[in-house]
């Protein structure tokens, strides 16, 4: 039998609010909380980056310093321990390393990925020995902690502290597979997963697959959806780790992500021009039309605004969009699009906002990142609000919208409509991933579903959907009861973090047996 407790190491590469580049800062700080707030002893590692973190502003102490990380017989690394709390009595360890943590203002895109995040995982271990935490379960998250399995069945299955470890390694995005894209790599290049690391200092060991080891190692392996855990064994979504996954079936596992709902509250959220909630839905029209003001639109409560908030990117659905956005801007609607991206597809989007000002409005989540694209738009004269970095946060966007568009062509969670659903902004999304297990088609006849599904992958397909989502809209008593429903439900982490607790327990009897 198990002791109710366990103990979790959980292990991210980026832990919102010490950084966050998407949805994996939020599910590696929220996770935790949950898991703690349940009982367990749990502590979060991640790295300290030294040109973003603020140690005083975080409260945060060094605890071990020059510490050896011994990589292999020729190379080692001296790494610093930083310590703080991500809530009362749940600490967070911070890996810090000038040369690899410290010298960039971004979290990621160095040419030496793969050697940045070996050191990081191997430090990992390291100060779990140090600390003396005998977890139960090393919780791995996405590529980056994916030598951590490797290492605990090679280097440390003997370790007095962690010989007992079970690790679970979770794919967020099975896309990222190492710190350069894998399709780049040559075949003959490409890592079998199987034989040993190359030395530290060889450039082979930018080819090393670290999702592939950690697929090959762990005791355990989930995806952030149950659909996605599904779609990740199929030669369409399996990135080429198909076949491996497939041969490891009775190990695969599928928990859909939740939201914080203290940070997500349309009733106290400091963000808001209105708060409100589903007692006082008739609020939320006073954030649409201060939002209409803020951008220039047309002020009108009955015009129904469209929204985005994601990554200017092919995989979120832009070429759709692209290839009928005549057709979308015949509808009577506004679309705000809050979103960084490729410069192409960016550009594309100004000259679609400059020839309809009254109903498309693009801006970028934050200048950074930006600034050669902005820059231009400034030479060219185009006039401020067709560039302007977002000064108002992502729910904003959701308490003024009655519909967030998502067309992604795969997605393997997705907080985004949990999040928009609960400032009462509806899902139009493609039936896949994580949408399918959090997102049911609305129909009409039965009042059932929460939002408006396309099956197909296919412009027309998003464009029928969008129409039934206006006609909806139309339809004011009806369309009233829905956003009520719709606000009503809960996504918290509550139910999720107790699923991680089975699966967690799930890989303990694996690791023993």
């Amino acid at each position: 039998m198990f002791n109710s407790k366990i103990k979790i190491a959980s292990i991210s590469a980026e832990v919102d609010p010490y950084s966050k580049s998407g949805g994996l800062g939020d599910v590696a700080r929220s996770l935790p909380k949950a898991l703690k707030k349940q009982g367990h002893d749990v502590i979060v590692v991640t790295p300290f980056y030294g040109s973003i973190i603020n140690p005083e502003k975080y409260n945060l102490k060094k605890i071990k310093e020059n510490v050896t990380i011994i990589i292999d017989n020729k190379n080692k690394e001296k790494v610093n321990f930083w310590q703080g709390e991500l809530m009362e009595n749940l600490p967070i360890y911070f890996i810090e390393n000038e040369k690899y943590f410290s010298n960039k203002k971004e979290l990621y895109g160095s040419s030496h990925e793969n050697a940045r995040f070996l050191l990081f995982d191997l430090a990992v271990l390291k100060l779990l020995i140090k600390i003396k935490f005998k977890a139960d379960i090393v919780h791995c998250h996405d590529w980056h902690t994916g030598l951590i399995p490797y290492f605990l069945k090679r280097d440390f299955k003997n370790s007095e502290t962690l010989k007992n470890t079970a690790s679970v390694f979770t794919i967020h995005n099975l896309t990222f597979q190492l710190g350069r894209n894998w399709w780049e790599i040559s075949e003959k290049e490409r890592d079998s997963g199987k034989n040993g690391l190359p030395e530290f200092d060889d450039p082979k060991i930018e080819n090393i697959n670290f999702a592939k080891r950690a697929i090959l190692n762990s005791d355990v392996i989930n995806a952030v959806s149950e659909q996605y855990a599904e779609e990740i064994m199929t030669k369409d979504f399996g990135q080429d780790l198909n076949r491996i996954l497939k041969n490891r079936e009775d190990k695969v596992f599928g928990i859909v992500n939740g939201i914080d709902y203290k940070d997500y509250n349309p009733r106290l959220d400091p963000g808001l021009y209105k708060n409100f909630d589903y007692y006082s839905i008739h609020k939320k029209e006073k954030n649409k039309l201060y939002l209409q003001k803020y951008y220039g639109l047309p002020e009108n409560k009955n015009i129904p605004m469209l929204c985005m908030t994601s990554r200017i990117a092919e995989q979120k659905g832009f070429d759709l969009i692209r290839d009928i956005s005549d057709i979308i801007f015949r509808f009577d609607l506004q679309l705000i699009i809050m979103g960084d991206g490729g410069e192409e597809m960016i550009k594309h989007l100004k000259k679609l906002q400059k020839e309809n000002p009254k109903k498309l409005v693009h801006i970028f989540f934050t200048g950074e990142g930006n600034q050669n694209l902005i820059s231009n738009l400034k030479k060219s004269n185009t006039p401020e609000i067709f560039y302007k970095p977002n000064n108002l946060k992502e729910t904003s966007i959701f308490a003024a919208s009655d519909f967030i568009l998502i067309p992604s062509r795969f997605e393997p969670c997705g907080l985004t409509q949990m999040k928009s659903m609960r400032y009462g902004c509806l899902p139009i999304t493609h039936h896949v991933g994580g949408y399918i297990d959090t997102v049911d088609n609305y129909d009409p006849r039965y009042k059932s579903g929460n939002g408006f599904v396309f099956k197909l992958y296919d412009s027309r397909a998003m464009v029928v959907a969008i129409a039934r989502a206006l006609e909806c809209y139309k339809r004011e008593k009806e369309w009233k009861q829905l956003v009520e429903k719709v606000m009503r439900k809960s996504y918290s982490w509550e139910y999720p973090a107790r699923k991680y607790i089975d699966l967690f327990r799930t890989a303990i009897k694996l690791k023993v047996a």
